[in-house]
């Protein structure tokens, strides 16, 4: 593979992969004081392929970023996951491959940890793989379902996935649901139905509660745990929602294509928009440890990372 290297004023750096642009450089070195960089990192050029979901794994301190490689309801066996370093360099592009003899992966899309296992949604499966070593632990099948998209864990341990209820050229298939997985990966659809508007992106706060955008209706829904009844919170005002993650003072940041931007609802649930100008951000990510949101654009085949306040 082709390399480059990279250097600033007073900055000793080895290669970079080729095709990573960082625009102001304080990345320390080994040996060196490491420096965060505030200004953004573009991941583009390097093999990426419909990304759809970045997560950082805390634990090895990498982005792992699901690819998609090709039409997200073909179950083609050809999807992988990237890990890429905080600083923009892909370390490993087909961590998880699934053309490889052993691994089965289609349209990976949303991703979640809970301890060494990482689960996967993959179209109507979700897929469980070693956190450290990537290799495949089991597979939990989610019958009739048509396009299981996101996954988020709870404190207990539950898991929870949003089917959007879509199928070929992104018509509705009907199936739109919020499934929910135990610790030994018994199942419960918790709630299902048009209400929903196609959900995407999910995640579950300090309280418990389920959070779910929706990328038909582009509502923002809450979901109760125990009930599976819904209510709403205030949406933006461009719809297409695909991710939502929860920043450290506790407002929310959603993804929206039609607004190629990620918006910021705070306390009172007014908006802001936090970046502007990503075209079809998909199933955004965050580190907190860099308050950095990671945003996968699904068509450009690129990971922004930007720095938040």
């Amino acid at each position: 593979m082709t390399r480059r290297s990279v250097s600033a004023p007073g900055l000793r750096c080895g290669p970079l992969l080729a095709g990573v642009w960082i625009s102001t450089l304080t990345l320390g070195c080994a040996g060196e004081q490491r420096q965060e960089s505030r200004e953004p990192i573009s991941v583009a050029d390097v093999g990426l392929q419909t990304p759809e979901s970045a997560l950082h794994d805390t634990k090895a301190d990498v982005y792992l970023v699901s690819n998609i490689n090709g039409s997200p309801l073909a179950k083609d066996g050809n999807g992988f996951v990237a890990r890429v370093a905080p600083d923009g360099v892909v370390g490993d592009l087909k961590w998880i491959d699934g053309e490889s003899e052993d691994v089965t992966l289609h349209a990976p899309k949303g991703m979640a940890l809970r301890g060494d296992t990482l689960f996967i949604a993959d179209i109507d499966a979700v897929r469980l793989f070693h956190r450290v070593t990537g290799e495949p632990i089991d597979s939990w099948s989610v019958p009739g379902a048509t396009f299981l998209n996101d996954i988020a864990v709870d404190r207990t341990g539950l898991i929870y996935v949003t089917d959007s209820g879509l199928r070929a050229g992104l018509e509705p298939s009907g199936t739109d649901a919020v499934h929910r997985f135990d610790i030994t990966g018994t199942r419960v659809r918790l709630v299902a139905g048009e209400a929903l508007g196609r959900p995407n992106g999910i995640t579950v706060d300090d309280d418990g509660r389920i959070l779910v955008v929706a990328f038909g209706s582009g509502r923002v829904i809450v979901v109760d745990a125990e009930s599976g009844q819904i209510s709403g919170l205030p949406a933006p005002d461009r719809g297409t929602l695909d991710g939502i993650v929860i920043a450290p003072d506790g407002s929310y940041l959603i993804s929206s294509w039609d607004g190629s931007a990620v918006y910021r609802m705070g306390p009172g649930g007014q908006y802001t928009v936090e970046v502007s100008d990503v075209d079809q951000p998909a199933d955004i990510g965050f580190d907190r440890m860099r308050r950095r949101l990671l945003i996968p654009l699904f068509r450009a085949n690129r990971l922004e990372i930007r720095r938040v306040d």
